[in-house]
């Protein structure tokens, strides 16, 4: 046997479904529910937590791990990191009601938002190489923390409820770009533009 026979070229083909569309959907469709109640349209219930547990944070989680498996690094810690997001919110809600640890302060819940906001914030810079529907959703989602976080900083439910109204355009801007793509593929073509 020559070594041109023993040479052998090997693709690897990924013929896995895009996982951005669930990740987005789960993240776009928990923000609105959210930040309904954010504006005061409806009390915190059990359906914002619900959603935060297995929309906005399993599915997210799922997507993240496809796309880690896409070799996405992007996609990978965005949807992973905000599916925790979601399951870390939800704990801080019911942990308390649960009796299994205090109550978070308006300072220490300012702090948390802050965070994640200086994370989107940075990870807003990596979409300026994505399309605009997706840095309009990073954009969006950055001063969407930060606006919760003041609110929560000063106590002030103006600045909370602008938060809420914020939120549900950046909701439904990762709604968009969710559906955007499902239609696009089905369709072989741009039937939603992405910018």
């Amino acid at each position: 046997m020559d070594t041109h026979e023993m040479a052998t070229t090997v693709k690897n083909l990924d013929l896995t479904g895009n996982p951005a569309p669930l990740g987005l959907m789960g993240f776009g469709m928990t923000t609105v529910l959210l930040n309904l109640h954010n504006a005061g349209f409806f009390a915190l219930g059990s359906m914002i937590l619900a959603m935060g547990i297995f929309y906005g944070g399993l599915a997210q989680i799922i997507a993240g791990i496809q796309e880690w498996k896409k070799n996405n690094t992007f996609g990978a810690t965005a949807f992973t990191s905000y599916g925790v997001f979601w399951l870390t919110l939800v704990a801080l809600l019911i942990l308390p009601k649960m009796g299994l640890a205090d109550a978070t302060s308006k300072e220490a819940m300012a702090a948390y938002l802050f965070m994640w906001g200086l994370f989107t914030a940075v990870m807003f810079i990596g979409t300026l190489r994505a399309n605009r529907a997706l840095q309009f959703v990073f954009g969006s989602l950055a001063i969407l923390f930060f606006l919760l976080a003041l609110g929560d900083l000063t106590g002030n439910g103006t600045i909370t409820m602008i938060a809420g109204y914020e939120g549900i355009i950046c909701g439904l801007s990762a709604i968009y770009a969710a559906l955007a793509q499902v239609l696009n593929e089905m369709y072989k073509r741009t039937v939603a533009p992405l910018g």
